[in-house]
């Protein structure tokens, strides 16, 4: 009993100590060193035609870029999939107005927003050079699963948009620099960090208006798709709106899920699951090696349990076991 007890003592400390360590290592290091030696950053005017921004974030497969607003000259926010979702949303709900989907600009997504009660257009940002802990609890104050990189030009005062924080690419530099990682051994489910309460999901006959209602409404960036027994099978995300609508089908939503996942891109990362005894120590792993942007939980005969995002894990290793 006593060697138990000690066991899981030790466990503890070792979880703690290694928590210690990552959040001295995110302390120590600035959001200038997660960037890539080389990297390509696209920012769209906010003068653009939506549609014509939805084609450029397509063909670029990317899924979100800084808005820049030409007549201040400042950073004007984060264009992302939920800003398509609100879109859409707005048109479903007042199909006299279709036509104006044409001539809308990216500076007229706050109307849609203020006009359906959506969440305003995310505009905070951080130096490059602050600390990369800073950005990390900036982030979490927000709720956002990304943040942008504003530098100010030293003659002009002007703001530069210098790249965009994403959690992912904030835990696989941790899980490529941090060796303290491999001694995160507690089961997440010890964590309490795995979403499980008021779980949404759709099956693949669901329509996708309804999925895209979900998605609105439980501020996430993916719906699970089960079978009949529960058990998990698919997952439908924010971003596959943005193919579904490439071609201004606004109003063709009716479709199934299942018939939606058809016209999904090739590239589709896959669908990630972990069970409640994994430990932190291998699903960073996992996020290392691969382009992860949450697990879902599922039981041995593959029904889903609950769901664990980027933000929950970051959120544990910034402020968990205190």
């Amino acid at each position: 009993m006593n060697n138990s007890q000690d066991s899981i003592e030790a466990l503890d400390m070792e979880q703690k100590l290694s928590l210690t360590a990552i959040r001295q290592f995110l302390k120590s290091k600035t959001s200038y060193d997660v960037l890539p030696v080389s990297f390509r950053l696209i920012v769209l005017d906010t003068s653009l035609l939506v549609k014509k921004a939805l084609n450029v974030l397509l063909q670029n497969n990317i899924v979100s870029a800084p808005l820049w607003d030409a007549k201040t000259s400042r950073f004007a926010g984060l264009l992302t999939s939920d800003d398509f979702i609100n879109v859409i949303q707005y048109y479903f709900s007042n199909p006299d107005k279709f036509d104006l989907v044409d001539k809308l600009q990216l500076g007229g997504l706050r109307d849609i927003e203020r006009a359906i009660g959506a969440v305003p257009l995310d505009t905070e940002s951080i130096h490059p050079s602050r600390p990369l802990y800073e950005a990390c609890v900036m982030m979490l104050n927000s709720r956002s699963r990304r943040i942008p990189l504003i530098d100010q030009d030293e003659e002009t005062s002007r703001e530069i948009v210098v790249s965009v924080l994403t959690q992912y690419r904030i835990l696989k530099f941790i899980a490529l620099n941090c060796r303290e990682t491999h001694f995160l051994k507690k089961p997440i489910s010890e964590l309490n960090i795995i979403a499980k309460g008021n779980l949404r999901s759709c099956q693949m006959s669901t329509p996708v208006i309804d999925v895209i209602q979900l998605l609105s409404q439980g501020n996430v960036s993916s719906i699970p798709i089960v079978d009949d027994d529960g058990r998990l099978i698919n997952v439908y995300e924010a971003v596959d709106v943005l193919g579904l609508i490439k071609g201004g089908i606004y109003n063709d939503l009716s479709l199934s899920v299942g018939e939606a996942l058809m016209r999904r891109s090739d590239d589709f990362e896959g669908v990630y699951t972990c069970t409640e005894h994994d430990k932190l120590s291998t699903l960073l792993d996992t996020t290392r090696k691969s382009s992860v942007h949450r697990f879902f939980v599922v039981d041995q005969s593959g029904k889903l349990e609950g769901v664990l995002s980027l933000g929950d894990i970051l959120r544990y290793i910034l402020l968990g076991e205190n």
